[in-house]
């Protein structure tokens, strides 16, 4: 009887100790799991979701009014006149509507491209590494077990260098 009910104690514990677990790791940081692969620095104080968002934002609506909608309707307006001064030929069924539209479409992909490089220097300023092939994007801080493990794998390649 008393072993049994020692048995039962000690389950319960190991249960309580288990929900006590997967509370904590339920109640993460919201940054964690939204954008942990991406963004989220241990170390690091900036790149916060709300900050990270704004800047998205704005970079959405500056790249429109300040790039896409000016070479949209530029564009168009240059085809309108090539096609009146007989340059380029109207569309016997739709007129000059399909390479306007099609001049519109291709100057808002290129105001919002070339609104990229803005970007890139305002998530820079928050403290986000940029994306690009030649940069794997990472926390830019180690802690002091990786770097000792980094500083004994250099110290082991230059020893096998000069072997």
């Amino acid at each position: 009887m008393i072993s049994a009910n020692q048995d039962q104690q000690q389950s319960t514990r190991k249960e309580t100790m288990s929900s006590e677990t997967t509370k904590q790791e339920s109640q993460t940081s919201p940054l964690k799991q939204t954008i942990w692969p991406m963004f989220y620095c241990p170390t690091s104080k900036t790149g916060s979701a709300g900050e990270i968002a704004r800047v998205r934002e704005e970079c959405k609506k500056e790249s429109f009014w300040y790039r896409a909608l000016p070479l949209s309707l530029g564009s168009m307006l240059v085809t309108q006149g090539l096609v009146s001064k007989g340059i380029f030929a109207a569309s016997p069924r739709f007129g000059a509507l399909p390479k306007m539209a099609i001049a519109g479409v291709l100057g808002f992909a290129a105001g919002k491209m070339s609104y990229i490089g803005e970007c890139q220097k305002k998530f820079q300023k928050i403290g986000v590494v940029p994306f690009c092939p030649q940069q794997k994007r990472h926390c830019h801080h180690t802690c002091k077990e990786c770097e000792a493990k980094l500083r004994s794998n250099e110290k082991e390649g230059s020893v096998t260098s000069l072997a």
